[in-house]
């Protein structure tokens, strides 16, 4: 395969330029440079202002873009009129207040300007949790997700610049990638196919959150499947790129401890309740973890992966797989709500 520049340059930084080098080209002095470009990138302004405006039908004549005005990374003014202001994310999140301070920037400039509000955009071509993406619509954000993005860019096939069909291809790689977890054996997963059987899961059962934790082991991607409460403590089932754990939080940012209460305590508690329901109500798989933790987050019980997901050798079969996952939360939850109406160590 011949290389690909956006696979070796794979910083949010460069993809910030394509996107900047397109919108470039959507302004009428070079509709004789390339007219498929300019074409292209005034389908793109357009689905962009369409996020917000969705009759927006305006011919695209003026365009002014660039990167990094007051630290956003990506910005266009169309027609001396909109402007467009873009978060641009591959494999990142989000941090702090970045979102709402962006789009205030945004809003003083269009006042001070006479343009109409700000369209404020999102555009992420890697993956992220659905309760993520509705936190930045909430900071008055829209999504471009990259479905969207490929939707646009691989209708001009003609388009023979080597730039726009590296970056193309990339992202249809980015998205092949993403969907190949039902048809690879459990062994050869990777990042890519946890993630896209995490968002199989999200519409299937709801997930509470996933995301990647980074640790001195290597890190993993993991999903919350619920958050139930025993008393005072949070206890959850989630997914750690490979066992279904059963586990308790004991953070002070989410709780008040008890007294003369330690974690160890704690801890024995849930695991035996957990345990002994599940001889009780016939969940044989659920059994002691290899080790005891001691930290805020501790897991109390386990269910091997091979004998939730499937053995190294198999393929999933997604929708058994989520009746299973719905049966244990709804052990777990049945559980709390027995023996968790008061606090007994």
């Amino acid at each position: 395969m011949k290389p690909n520049i956006f696979n070796i340059a794979t910083k949010e930084l460069n993809q910030d330029a394509f996107l900047t080098w397109l919108l470039q080209y959507s302004d009428k002095e070079c509709k004789n440079t390339n007219v498929l470009l300019n074409t292209c990138g005034k389908e793109f302004i357009s689905s962009l202002i369409q996020t917000q405006i969705p009759n927006f039908n305006e011919e695209i004549v003026n365009v002014e873009a660039g990167r990094q005005w007051q630290n956003i990374d990506v910005w266009a003014t169309i027609n001396e009129k909109y402007l467009i202001i873009i978060e641009d994310k591959t494999f990142s999140s989000f941090h702090s207040n970045q979102l709402a301070r962006y789009k205030k920037i945004a809003v003083d400039w269009c006042l001070e300007k006479n343009y109409i509000e700000p369209i404020c955009v999102y555009l992420k071509t890697g993956n992220e949790s659905m309760r993520n993406l509705d936190f930045v619509v909430k900071q008055g954000f829209s999504i471009f997700k990259r479905q969207d993005f490929l939707k646009i860019l691989e209708k001009y096939t003609e388009i023979k610049n080597d730039i726009f069909i590296d970056f193309k291809e990339r992202l249809a790689k980015l998205e092949h990638s993403n969907n190949q977890y039902t048809n690879k054996i459990i062994g050869e997963w990777n990042g890519a196919d946890w993630q896209g059987f995490y968002q199989f899961l999200e519409k299937e059962i709801g997930l509470i959150n996933w995301h990647y934790v980074n640790n001195q082991n290597g890190g993993f991607w993991n999903a919350v499947l619920n958050w139930d409460y025993w008393d005072v403590f949070p206890v959850y089932l989630q997914i750690e790129q490979g066992n279904l754990c059963f586990k308790i939080s004991t953070d002070p940012e989410e709780l008040e401890m008890p007294e003369n209460v330690t974690r160890s305590q704690i801890r024995n508690k849930i695991y035996h309740l957990i345990t002994e329901n599940a001889k009780k109500e016939g969940f044989d798989k659920i059994q002691r973890p290899d080790r005891f933790g001691h930290g805020k987050y501790m897991t109390v019980a386990i269910v091997k992966k091979h004998n939730w997901l499937g053995k190294k050798d198999d393929k999933i079969d997604t929708m058994e797989i989520a009746e299973t996952l719905k049966k244990y939360k709804q052990f777990l939850k049945q559980t709390v709500e027995k023996n968790g109406l008061q606090h007994r160590i």
